[in-house]
């Protein structure tokens, strides 16, 4: 049964129950943040190695996402949510419980394996379930999930290490997790006609290496120093790696991510578009709190209450531009929404001592009004023109380059952002006689970061300006048809998951 079909209406008790999993997980990505400070002083870590807490976690996505295709494909919904949904309440139980660094490392990436697992699952049941003309209000609700969970992960998180032990942040998660596995567990029901498919072992240990190292590399970058062999070895490494990967892929039958998505031109734009306006969106959500705890000397609190008038305003609008996606399209929306994006990050560039905090939460919830017009209209309007056996290989696809495009982003911003506050500190300090003080020292190295954060934010600017350019080009998509020939499983659910 087709799920195109206007007859067909999905169970939203089931999607609800695949959202809250999600919701739960990608909360999780930035929840831990704000605590690694307390986490550094209980078990006694230096920051270069409690940061493997968020670099680890992001590589196992990095490793994992782009199996999810293979994965979708093989394996019932039932039983890849269930598997990712256990392997996250084990991660949960496993970190809140640990008394050394070890033991938090390996809960935190057997969460990570989970999550991996997930989002691009619920994308590729939200396609399926959903015919083209409602697929835009449908992967607005989707955006809410995706966009509020983690905005609102520092804010709960300050509030949560203000209160209680970090080991909280873990605790309160993992009832959640575990109801919304026993509800996954008796409604999932879907079945799936038997699939001969072999994942390419080879295919699985290229991908790992050409993303893991992308990731490790740009990650490190930040840390570490592009001069670093770590770092340019990795990235080297990676980019090797996945050349060949992607080589392998368009000569196998059945490829395990398969790259003939961009093939489809509104697809391969949408890739574009977001990858661009991933590597600027950190931004935002990398340089402001730098900026408002220790320029404006903010407590970590306040900063996260600072960014959540945004983050709720993202989440209430992104329904909103899902029904106007559906009634006009991707490309009205996302010309306004990058508009608005590049002015609001131009004013964030002229940031001084002087700016208030009233300032910066309008602005930054302007600009987050604009992003949600850009993200899932932009994808959805990509996702769309592909034929349904590509869906999990274009959802794979766009969840992988997100990885990547935001470690690029954050290596590349923390980057502008070192050279221009080291040069802006050396020309001050050249106009000073003589020995400074303390004082004139402290004030210059706050003159040079706020110079250095307003510089990384002009370059973002342009940035997004570049990607409000290409959606000039966004077209309306319609769904193509499968030509190849080759698709010899169905990519979806069974109706089990739709109510006639």
């Amino acid at each position: 049964m087709d799920f195109s079909d206007k007859h067909i209406r999905p169970n939203y008790g089931i999607l609800t129950v695949l959202m809250v999993g999600a919701f739960i997980s990608f909360l999780n990505n930035t929840l831990l943040n704000v605590a690694l400070p307390s986490i550094m002083t209980e078990l006694k870590v230096d920051p270069s190695t409690v940061q493997w807490l968020t670099t680890g976690f992001m590589l196992v996505n990095g490793i994992l996402i782009p199996t999810t295709a293979f994965l979708i494909e093989k394996f019932t919904v039932r039983r890849l949510f269930l598997v990712a949904m256990g392997l996250f309440t084990i991660g949960t139980i496993l970190s809140g419980t640990a008394h050394v660094f070890s033991i938090l490392l390996a809960g935190r990436m057997i969460q990570a394996s989970g999550s991996a697992i997930m989002m691009p699952l619920l994308m590729n049941v939200m396609l399926v379930s959903f015919p083209v003309e409602k697929r835009g209000t449908a992967m607005g609700v989707f955006g809410l999930i995706l966009m509020f969970a983690p905005a609102i992960g520092p804010t709960l998180s300050g509030w949560i290490i203000e209160h209680y032990d970090w080991r909280m942040l873990f605790h309160f998660i993992t009832p959640i997790a575990a109801v919304v596995f026993i509800l996954g567990f008796i409604m999932l029901k879907d079945k799936k006609e038997k699939v001969s498919l072999r994942l390419d072992f080879f295919s699985l240990v290229l991908s790992s290496i050409g993303f893991g190292g992308l990731l490790y590399g740009f990650s490190s970058a930040g840390n570490m120093g592009w001069g670093s062999p770590y770092v340019y070895g990795t990235i080297i490494i990676g980019i090797l790696s996945l050349t060949w990967f992607i080589i392998r892929q368009s000569k196998l039958d059945i490829p395990m991510l398969n790259f003939g998505v961009y093939r489809y031109p509104m697809f391969a734009l949408a890739s574009a578009i977001t990858m661009v306006v991933n590597m600027a969106m950190f931004s935002g959500f990398l340089l402001l709190p730098i900026y408002a705890q220790t320029i404006l000397r903010i407590s970590p609190m306040d900063t996260g209450l600072m960014l959540l008038p945004g983050a709720i305003l993202n989440a209430i609008m992104s329904p909103i531009n899902g029904r106007l996606f559906d009634k006009f399209g991707g490309r009205i929306l996302a010309t306004v929404g990058l508009a608005i994006t590049t002015v609001t990050t131009y004013f964030f560039s002229q940031l001084t001592f002087e700016t208030t905090y009233t300032h910066l939460v309008i602005l930054h919830a302007v600009r987050m009004f604009g992003m949600s017009m850009v993200f899932m209209p932009v994808s959805t309007n990509g996702l769309n023109q592909l034929p349904r056996n590509l869906y999990p290989h274009g959802t794979a696809v766009n969840n992988t380059l997100n990885q990547v495009s935001a470690a690029i982003g954050t290596g590349f911003l923390i980057t502008l952002m070192s050279l221009k506050e080291e040069s802006s500190i050396a020309n001050l300090l050249k106009n000073i006689q003589g020995q400074p003080t303390e004082a004139q020292m402290g004030q210059i190295q706050l003159q040079g970061m706020l110079d250095g954060i307003n510089f990384t934010f002009f370059v973002s600017t342009f940035l997004i300006f570049l990607a409000l350019i290409l959606a000039f080009f966004i077209k309306r998509a319609k769904q193509e048809e499968d030509i190849t020939g080759k698709n010899k499983t169905n990519p979806g659910i069974k109706p089990t998951l739709a109510k006639s």
